[in-house]
């Protein structure tokens, strides 16, 4: 494997890891969005920094591969990185 390769795997691996993470913060999304009921000291400022703080679980959530998603793409799409221009990796 060549640097230009290697230097695509990491690319590769960045890019797969942030869409698990943007997968992640709108499951969450969801999952708040479907409560039972209102919140009896909600406010804007509350519901801003609860949308932060679920921002960051799903980024480190997808940093430490809690659900494969980024592992499954970079096993994809890693078999059409290519040595050089022409040559797919296999």
């Amino acid at each position: 494997m060549n640097a230009g390769t290697a230097q695509q795997r990491a690319e590769l691996k960045k890019a797969a890891q942030a869409f698990e993470a943007v997968f992640l913060r709108q499951m969450i999304g969801s999952m708040r969005a479907s409560s039972l009921g209102d919140d009896l000291f909600g406010s804007e400022a509350t519901n801003q920094f609860r949308e932060m703080s679920d921002a960051r679980l799903a980024d480190s959530m997808a940093e430490k591969g809690a659900f494969g998603i980024a592992e499954m793409l970079i096993s994809q799409l890693g078999k059409h990185l290519s040595v050089d221009e022409g040559t797919p990796v296999k």
